[in-house]
């Protein structure tokens, strides 16, 4: 893991002072917003947040990772799905989900929700 965190100015106040945010909240935000779809079982971990949560430090972010340029947002997501639940569905559901919250909560425009199903389980 890097210590390199990239924050972003959200918001000015010239008399109180300015608001960043952390891409890694950025994560956090995106990974809750997704879990909460339903059919969504969990976020899918590379093999460093694999490790990682076996360690047992337990990343949020696991499952995605956020790119901001120029203001917006663009999310990468990896998600387990329930068995025997539409695809097309759940992503789309997710991708509103994401956009919306991560949107109301911050403030920034989001340009992309990007949804890899990297695996499918039952409960």
């Amino acid at each position: 893991m890097d210590g390199q965190r990239n924050t972003y100015k959200i918001y000015d106040n010239s008399d109180l002072g300015d608001v960043r945010i952390s891409d890694d909240v950025l994560a956090v935000i995106a990974a809750m917003a997704a879990t909460e779809v339903d059919g969504v079982l969990a976020m899918a971990g590379n093999i460093t947040s694999e490790l990682i949560s076996k360690l047992g430090m337990k990343k949020l972010s696991k499952g995605v990772h956020v790119e901001v340029s120029e203001g917006s947002v663009l999310v990468h997501l990896s998600i387990i799905i329930r068995m025997n639940e539409n695809i097309v569905s759940i992503s789309k559901k997710v991708q509103d989900k994401v956009k919306s919250t991560l949107e109301n909560m911050t403030g920034m425009e989001v340009a992309n929700v990007n949804v890899n199903i990297s695996n499918v389980a039952s409960n």
